[in-house]
């Protein structure tokens, strides 16, 4: 399947398999996949908790309003916001960028100190809204990337924040749990995969000025 057809393969998945579980090669192509998403400076800041233990994800559908994809699924991607940035934030990144990129720290320290006069005097709310933006381009990837190796996936934003937060232990971190994406294999009796996709025309979509 070339780009656009596998585009047209993918669907919001409602119903997965439950037998069928991804490999750890595949998860390890889809991280990859996240990693390599555009975010704002390059600083990252979110992270993504990968949940496969079917306790945990049947806890997880509780606080999803008991949806089965979040049972069914393989694997859960909790996408996660960072609720606040710290001046280490930057001084890892900029040291990252030193190593990576075989630059001075001398060289590149000026643009931390930017960074930490722009980022470090934003509201606590500001930031959380900045930081979620970021997330959705980070989801983005791991949906469109899934098709190329045959997985299925599908968003969800149904679920209580809180009690995510909650059950994964992540309110003493500084990350919120802002978009799920469950991921595994479509099942056969789900006829939603048969369904032809609803979009708006080109004409409709787009006006070019």
């Amino acid at each position: 399947m070339n780009v656009i057809d596998q585009y047209k393969w993918r669907y919001a998945t409602k119903k997965f398999d439950a037998k069928k579980k991804i490999s750890d090669s595949n998860i390890e192509l889809i991280k990859e996949s996240i990693s390599l998403a555009p975010t704002s400076y390059g600083l990252q800041l979110f992270k993504v908790i990968i949940v496969e233990n079917q306790e945990i994800k049947n806890e997880l559908k509780k606080a999803s309003y008991n949806q089965s994809q979040i049972s069914d699924a393989s694997h859960i991607f909790v996408f996660c916001n960072s609720t606040k940035i710290i001046g280490d934030d930057i001084d890892t990144y900029i040291k990252n960028k030193s190593s990576i990129q075989n630059k001075p720290i001398s060289e590149i320290s000026g643009y931390g100190d930017f960074l930490k006069t722009t980022l470090l005097k934003k509201e606590h709310k500001k930031v959380s809204i900045w930081t979620a933006n970021q997330v959705y381009i980070a989801l983005s990837h791991l949906m469109t990337f899934c098709p190329s190796i045959g997985i299925d996936s599908c968003p969800v934003e149904g679920f209580d924040s809180y009690k995510y937060n909650e059950i994964l232990n992540l309110n003493n971190r500084n990350l919120n749990s802002t978009v799920v994406a469950a991921v595994g294999y479509r099942s056969n009796k789900d006829s939603s995969q048969y369904e032809k996709k609803i979009r708006k025309s080109n004409d409709e979509l787009f006006e070019t000025i």
